[in-house]
């Protein structure tokens, strides 16, 4: 079932699809990572790509919950960010092409956030 989508903002960033899928720099079309639709519940993401521009992504949706801050780090498998809680892909991010980045991300489904900064 699609989701509704109460905020969206996308600054020299475009997605595959409506609100995931894979990630890309709009200014030299590099794909920069992948965002799991379907197990995400709110993402803020500032990055730098390695062309020099600034980029960010914020989504969430009208049925978003009320989150808990987490002060587990993330888990990586595969190259992908994982909830620590139930190991649910959560977003890729192929840092070999971005220069820094700061998210935010709340796991659709135990309700905590988790924040990362390369």
């Amino acid at each position: 079932m699609a989701r509704i989508i109460k905020n969206k903002e996308l600054v020299n960033t475009r997605l595959a699809t409506n609100y995931g899928g894979w990630m890309y720099c709009e200014v030299c079309n590099e794909n920069i990572g992948y965002l799991c639709y379907s197990t995400y519940d709110k993402i803020e993401l500032k990055y730098k790509c390695n062309c020099g521009s600034i980029g960010s992504v914020f989504i969430d949706f009208e049925d978003s919950k009320l989150c808990k801050e987490s002060h587990d780090e993330l888990v990586v498998i595969k190259n992908r960010y994982c909830c620590p809680k139930d190991s649910d892909p959560l977003v890729t991010l192929l840092e070999k092409k971005i220069d820094n980045y700061t998210l935010k991300i709340t796991c659709k489904s135990c309700e905590n956030s988790y924040s990362k900064k390369i």
